[in-house]
């Protein structure tokens, strides 16, 4: 990182919104949100999915043997539990989710027990207030689309009507776009509100880690400056399978990363190589905005992707393609197109 890159960082180019924020560190953060994160705590040892059953979407605990069908064991158990990951994150029901935990171990019961391969996925989250995306945040995908090295994170957005699931499937908008991309990336899910933190501070925040797809319409994305039209389509945010809790992922910035299209390797590389790290990122996106709990943040793309390749070798997505793609400790995502 250049020293120019890395003073702004510092809060050089933001020092005036910092000091603007600074003057109230509860500026956009309602009480129940404060009291949430002051409680909290974060996850450990877990790793969670959302999945489908009864006509809903409810938690679920990925175990050695199976998946724990946590409403159905705290029912049973006569006692409160979180009834999402949305839920566990936003309302800082961590105590609630452990003390079910610790009872099911107890009871030695697999009644609640569900087989993974029966279970209906649902999005990591479903209802995020902020979804943050990153771009060019590996150098050689930078040097593939012929993009300056970014001085400064390059963020943008996408909304909820693009979260989707493992094992989920994108219905392709052909009569908007043609130049549909793949984009594997490590997902960073939000515990605790992050607010004008500093780098030291920022991995505090972070309850845990999701593999996800920045799925794109080239063309729609490069029909102006702005990427945002081309990245929020319906169902463009595959998420899962699991939220893996922080404690269980270690070091974020040590985890390889892979895309495979209809089983050809696309992409494969390692989060080592980004541009701004983790921590950068969300110190510089804290200092201009609250991130609350259950927010997520997309850290981009490493090189690999069909938009990088010469214009006689793009092969774009088409319906019939299967993706999949994976982040080390994190499990394999896969989508269809149709």
């Amino acid at each position: 990182m250049t020293n120019t890159r890395r003073s702004f960082l510092k809060s050089a180019a933001l020092a005036g919104a910092s000091g603007l924020l600074a003057e109230d560190s509860s500026a956009g953060t309602s009480a129940r949100d404060q009291a949430s994160a002051s409680a909290f705590e974060m996850p450990r040892g877990v790793r969670l999915l959302t999945m489908r059953a009864d006509g809903e979407y409810r938690l679920g605990v990925k175990t050695d043997k199976a998946v724990l069908d946590v409403k159905r064991a705290a029912a049973d158990l006569k006692m409160a539990a979180p009834a999402s990951i949305d839920d566990l994150l936003q309302n800082g029901k961590g105590r609630q989710l452990r003390a079910v935990l610790d009872a099911v171990a107890h009871s030695h019961s697999d009644g609640w027990m569900v087989s993974e391969e029966k279970i209906e996925f649902g999005p990591v989250v479903r209802n995020p207030e902020k979804i943050i995306m990153m771009g060019f945040n590996y150098r050689q995908h930078a040097i593939e689309t012929h993009t300056p090295i970014p001085a400064y994170p390059v963020l943008f957005n996408k909304y909820n009507n693009a979260l989707n699931s493992h094992n989920g499937v994108i219905h392709l908008p052909t009569n908007a776009a043609h130049q549909f991309d793949y984009e594997v990336e490590l997902v960073v899910v939000f515990g605790k509100a992050a607010h004008n933190v500093t780098e030291d501070e920022a991995l505090d925040c972070v309850a845990g880690y999701c593999t996800g797809n920045d799925f794109s319409a080239r063309d729609l994305q490069t029909l102006t400056s702005q990427y945002m039209i081309g990245k929020t389509c319906d169902g463009f945010a595959p998420l899962g399978p699991y939220f893996v809790s922080a404690d269980l992922v270690g070091d974020p910035q040590k985890l390889r990363l892979e895309t495979r299209v209809n089983g050809e390797q696309r992409q494969d590389w390692n989060t080592d190589d980004m541009i701004f790290d983790c921590r950068q990122i969300i110190s510089f996106a804290s200092k201009a905005m609250t991130i609350k709990p259950g927010d997520i943040l997309f850290t981009g793309t490493p090189q690999g992707v069909i938009i990088g390749k010469p214009k006689d070798k793009q092969v774009w997505l088409k319906s019939g393609d299967q993706v999949a793609c994976s982040v080390e400790k994190l499990g394999e995502l896969k989508f269809a197109l149709v």
